[in-house]
């Protein structure tokens, strides 16, 4: 039987080695950072890598594994924020070149919240500029190439070197955000798990903005339990940020093996579907049959209000 790569490997199941004392977050970290410098000339996902903070930071998740200290499912593992999320100490370009001194002088809120957790940050990814744009294109800082094609195609943004970065086995999760798809688009057209976020579920704080009332912050996984644990992390109240405020208490790892029975799930027809590849149209079609054969409900409502604010 042929031992999956690391940097296959999901977050649960790289949890589980750390655990288990036979995988140490250094070597670990070692392991991404050697592929992230062979593979990232190709892929142009990341903007900056962190090297030695992501040493030091492995090394602190490693000792406090030999002290006995109680840790959770992300310790140890390292992951990547895209370039909208502030890291003291580093540029927050969003994208821009005039944005190179735009130095943080705190972490963002789920920054904060991932290292308490004891992951390991390796860098931060390429964005579209301001974080304005569904297809993945920076004229300024280069586009990130689509790993699952040898010419050049589109990533998807804006979160776009998040997408490819998680896609390329280069990190196992890394943070996007959203705004009006900017997370489930890369993570469509790179082919890994994109979570967006209910706003006010995940903190804003520290995310370089682009509507106070639609920005979202969520993160591209291999699986949508990798996807879980992040989320479960991230939630909460943060007093910088009202949106937040008065969230009750949510436990999505106890119903998340539940399935889709039950569910209301649905199609928005319109516009979406206009001038769409058969091929594409059938296979979502597709998607909608399993998810009824699981015992969802599945239906199709119509979406005028799509078509009204093209206009």
């Amino acid at each position: 039987m042929v031992d999956t790569p690391l940097h296959w490997l999901t977050i649960s199941e790289l949890s589980q080695r750390i655990r288990q004392g036979s995988l140490s977050p250094v070597a670990l970290t070692e392991h991404l950072l050697a592929r992230l410098e062979a593979l990232d000339g190709a892929t142009h996902a990341f903007k900056l890598v962190t090297r030695e903070r992501a040493l030091a930071q492995a090394q602190a998740a490693e000792l406090a594994l030999y002290t006995g200290q109680e840790i959770g499912p992300l310790h140890g593992i390292p992951y990547a924020a895209k370039d909208l999320f502030d890291v003291k100490g580093l540029p927050t370009t969003a994208g821009a070149t005039f944005m190179e001194t735009n130095i943080a002088a705190a972490d963002a809120t789920v920054i904060r919240r991932l290292r308490q957790e004891g992951m390991v940050l390796l860098g931060k990814t390429h964005t579209v500029q301001f974080a304005y744009g569904g297809v993945g294109i920076n004229h300024h800082h280069g586009t990130p190439h689509n790993p699952w094609h040898r010419e050049p195609h589109a990533p998807g943004g804006s979160s776009s070197g998040s997408g490819v970065a998680v896609a390329a086995g280069l990190v196992p999760m890394a943070l996007g955000s959203d705004t009006g798809g900017s997370v489930r688009i890369p993570a469509a057209l790179c082919g890994t798990v994109g979570l967006k976020t209910t706003v006010g579920q995940i903190s804003r704080t520290g995310v370089f903005p682009l509507s106070a009332t639609l920005d979202s912050v969520g993160p591209l996984t291999r699986s949508v339990e990798d996807a879980a644990l992040v989320y479960q992390a991230l939630r909460g109240s943060d007093p910088a940020d009202p949106s937040t405020h008065n969230r009750p208490p949510q436990d999505v790892l106890r119903s998340l093996k539940d399935g889709v029975r039950g569910l209301r799930l649905a199609f928005a027809e319109t516009i979406f579907w206009d001038g769409v590849d058969t091929e594409i149209a059938a296979a979502v079609r597709a998607c909608g049959d399993v998810l009824r054969g699981l015992g969802a409900q599945v239906e199709s409502l119509p979406f005028p209000e799509a078509a009204e604010a093209r206009k």
